[in-house]
């Protein structure tokens, strides 16, 4: 037997990017976006906080970029530095979604 009632439920309706508040929206309905996460455990000086920051592509690569610079500056005069160059961050490329994946 089926019984048919109305439920209300909630869900994502946008992500807007938590710098320049652009949506993230595609025309399908998807969502095209980076998360930068952090949860700081004991002995950290923000113990116990849980941060999480949505950002559209434009401002994930710009912030990116900077983190980049930011390394490549701390490594300046170093001997043994780690190479400041390559993709920071990236785990794999040409890895694209499919339906049904």
């Amino acid at each position: 037997m089926k019984i048919i009632g109305r439920v209300e439920i909630e869900a994502v309706t946008d992500v807007r990017c938590d710098v320049c508040d652009d949506s993230t929206r595609l025309v399908d309905g998807n969502f095209q976006y980076g998360t930068l996460q952090a949860h700081w455990g004991y002995g950290a000086s923000h113990d116990g906080e849980r941060y999480e920051v949505h950002l559209c592509e434009h401002c994930f690569f710009s912030t990116l970029a900077y983190l980049k610079q930011e390394r490549r500056v701390s490594n300046l005069f170093e001997d043994d530095s780690r190479s400041p160059e390559g993709d920071l961050g990236l785990v794999s490329k040409n890895d694209f979604f499919r339906d049904g994946d």
